[in-house]
């Protein structure tokens, strides 16, 4: 007598597996099949959001109107969606792709900025790390050093450092990249590629450069001028400083 009902509770329990089995495997295929909406992961940059979450949803919901529940996956334009985003000024990459449950994954990586070009008559602008140069933002604003000078104008229109310039990228980086450098030198002048001056948070001196080239031995120049020049003469004494000349600090 309990056989058979031991017997009729072990084939309930298999068919319970098979069905269960069966609807998540219908379902599994419905999620492989169709398009269930989308997550935006901006990678932010020190903090800062130049492009946040909602401009990006609203870039897709205003170039892809297609893309609702539903939608077969096949149909999604996932190159396309990523040539969309990467035309935004502050994106520097985006990666598009169906993740679990056909949730479309928005990765999205934005550019960084190394330095800012500042200019009296006209809108300023970002340089990237990779000497790009792109519109600043209205909702954020990026503690960098700042260039200026006659020879931005031509960089603006190039649209692109390291093709007229390639040596200022070397500078901004020699400057950004150390500790003491970076908070020292507030601003970059530059006027041509043989003309460019250095502007300190301390110290009202101009430090005349020349061009961005032998960076090692003239910021060694300039900390002598610091450690040795300045405690004897005071900080006052001199308003310019020139290390634009080999084996040599010439101030006045």
């Amino acid at each position: 007598m309990r056989l058979p009902k031991v017997k009729n509770i072990v084939v309930f329990l298999v068919l319970t597996f098979i069905l269960l089995g069966f609807i998540g495997f219908v379902e599994k295929q419905t999620w492989d099949k169709l398009y269930f909406g989308r997550e935006v992961n901006v990678k932010g940059e020190s903090g800062l959001y130049f492009v946040e979450d909602q401009e990006i949803e609203k870039i897709i919901a205003q170039g892809f109107p297609e893309l609702i529940p539903g939608l077969p996956l096949s149909e999604v334009p996932l190159k396309a969606i990523e040539e969309r985003l990467k035309g935004h000024p502050f994106v520097r990459e985006a990666e598009a792709y169906i993740g679990q449950k056909g949730i479309l994954q928005l990765e999205v990586e934005q550019h960084k900025p190394v330095a800012r070009i500042v200019r009296p008559r006209a809108a300023d602008g970002y340089i990237t790390v990779e000497g790009r140069i792109i519109p600043t933002s209205n909702s954020y604003t990026s503690r960098v050093v700042v260039v200026s000078g006659s020879f931005v104008e031509k960089l603006m229109n190039q649209g692109q450092v390291m093709e007229e310039i390639p040596e200022l990228m070397e500078l901004i980086d020699f400057v950004s990249e150390d500790e003491f450098w970076s908070a020292q030198i507030t601003e970059i002048e530059v006027n041509s590629r043989n003309d460019i001056r250095l502007y300190q948070q301390v110290g009202s001196q101009v430090i005349e450069l020349g061009p961005a080239t032998d960076l090692e031995e003239k910021f060694e120049k300039i900390e002598v001028f610091y450690k040795e020049i300045l405690p004897r003469k005071g900080w006052n004494a001199y308003s310019r400083v020139s290390v634009k000349f080999k084996n040599q600090i010439v101030c006045e």
